[in-house]
């Protein structure tokens, strides 16, 4: 198949690739059914962006002069491509189809295997999930949450409306305000703003913070939904590196002596997908940074509570006194698995501001999450059951850390995490991970390749990142025995 595309014509390349492609299917120099380069394939043959070759495909497929086949690829269609009329005439009228893939914008054309698509394979029981960050269902029971439920169903009050305002349950906020204020974080019912998860947050707060074109600071490696979300918003991404103390601070000042970034990212406690915890000397370096440069400081929050060896943190936000500090927390790793519960507090023109845009967007929030967590707040069941979690974990991760030590001489190397709910483990010399997971998946155990927490793709090859929270500690240990053979079959070969 021969394309020429001439960069200078006022016909888009994508058009020119599908009106040569057609003109050769019409000619019989492609025939009906034969096989077409992947969109990957054709990309590079023509030295294009692959959005273009699958708009060019989303072209042809419209109109029907190529189909699409799972675990095929394209092929020419087998059947004519001749238009039905319509209308009472029948003449002269054809049936067309929206080219969906053209009328996208382009930034959400991800036709890459996602972080998504690795995520939801924890979900097949048939394997034992290593990769997803969810919550243990060991915690709270499906008949005491039943029950609860119930509750809250028959109850008096406001809660039979099934509603909270947008801003969130007031009920809620003020408990949160007490739990703010165990961490070390003084904050009024007026400053926090309840929202979903922590994607949804930070979404919200970049639409605030960012435009187009501007630069924010991450960490590197990072959580594939937080890089995409600056992605989406138009962001230029500038990466810090982590070390076993967190980001480094002294590459992120030397950073900010060269450029001015809309925010500073940072997830402070047992990093995903590292583990490490954000150090003391650090946090207030951070804090120190955001108030000379006047740069707000997004710290992200889901395990700072589990804590197995030392003591616990006090937040970034804790060491704020200028207001620079927006904090997320998440309940994604300590609460119901399912029911997903995040918040954000700060400075209050600030949350005020962020209120009024999930007004706009939000009609209202989940109640029934809400008002099971105002509850588990107020009668100090959420305090216990934090207890829980880290006893469960603590025990996951000590069995996940002796499992990974039987197979350091393979070559395997990690660090052991003091709290939270990641291992980054490094795989032998030569091992992709990319290609490794698949063989895991094919054996049995779903895991996270560590190439997708880079939003370059430059690096973590040969990384995975092994999360322990969700499985009994039953399956917990079948899936790592498996890993084990997995990792010996793949240094076989």
């Amino acid at each position: 198949m021969k394309i020429s595309i001439d960069k200078s014509s006022k016909v888009p390349v994508y058009l020119q690739i599908a009106d040569q492609i057609k003109a050769q299917i019409i000619s019989g120099a492609l025939p009906r059914s034969s096989a077409l380069p992947s969109e990957r394939a054709l990309a590079q043959i023509l030295d294009v962006h692959r959005n273009t070759v699958v708009k060019a495909y989303g072209e042809l497929k419209s109109d029907a002069w190529i189909e699409s086949r799972q675990g095929v690829g394209y092929l020419v269609a087998s059947a004519s491509t001749e238009k039905e009329p319509v209308g009472e005439s029948g003449e002269g009228v054809q049936m067309g189809r929206v080219n969906w893939v053209n009328e996208v914008a382009d930034k959400y054309l991800d036709m890459e295997k996602t972080f998504d698509d690795l995520f939801q394979r924890f979900t097949d029981e048939s394997h034992f999930s290593l990769g997803s960050g969810i919550a243990s269902r060991e915690v709270y029971s499906s008949e005491r949450v039943a029950h609860d439920i119930a509750g809250l169903l028959t109850g008096s009050g406001p809660s039979q409306y099934f509603f909270s305002p947008y801003k969130g349950d007031r009920f809620l906020r003020q408990k949160l305000a007490s739990f703010l204020g165990t961490k070390g974080v003084k904050a009024s019912s007026g400053e926090i703003q309840i929202l979903s998860e922590t994607n949804q947050a930070l979404d919200f707060i970049v639409t605030l913070l960012v435009k187009p074109g501007d630069s924010v600071v991450m960490e590197e490696p990072v959580h594939p939904d937080m890089y995409r979300v600056m992605e989406l918003a138009g962001a230029r991404i500038l990466t810090v590196p982590v070390d076993e103390d967190g980001m480094n601070c002294d590459v992120l000042e030397s950073l900010l002596t060269q450029t001015r970034p809309r925010l500073i990212f940072v997830n402070s406690s047992f990093h995903d997908p590292t583990g490490c915890i954000l150090s003391l000397e650090r946090r207030k370096k951070l804090v120190e940074l955001s108030s000379r440069y006047r740069i707000p400081i997004v710290e992200e929050d889901a395990a700072s509570e589990l804590v197995y060896d030392g003591d616990k943190l006090p937040p970034i936000k804790a060491f704020d006194t200028t207001g620079n500090v927006i904090y997320i927390y998440s309940f994604s790793l300590t609460f119901i698995p399912g029911l997903s519960l995040a918040f954000v507090t700060g400075n209050r023109d600030f949350v005020r501001a962020l209120s009024y845009l999930v007004s706009v967007r939000l009609m209202a929030s989940d109640w029934m999450t809400q008002k099971l967590l105002g509850m588990y707040l107020d009668d100090g069941s959420y305090y216990s059951s934090l207890a829980t979690f880290r006893e469960i974990y603590s025990g996951n991760r000590d069995l996940v850390c002796q499992k990974l030590d039987a197979l350091a001489h393979l070559g395997v190397r990690y660090e052991r995490p003091r709290g939270g709910v990641y291992v980054w483990c490094r795989l032998p010399d030569g091992v992709d991970s990319k290609h490794f997971i698949n063989r895991a998946y094919n054996m049995g155990v779903t895991l996270i390749p560590g190439h997708v927490f880079y939003p370059y793709k430059n690096g973590g090859r040969d990384y995975i990142r092994i999360n322990y929270s969700y499985e009994s500690r039953e399956r917990l240990a079948c899936g790592m025995d498996v890993l084990h053979k997995a990792l010996e079959e793949e240094l076989e070969e």
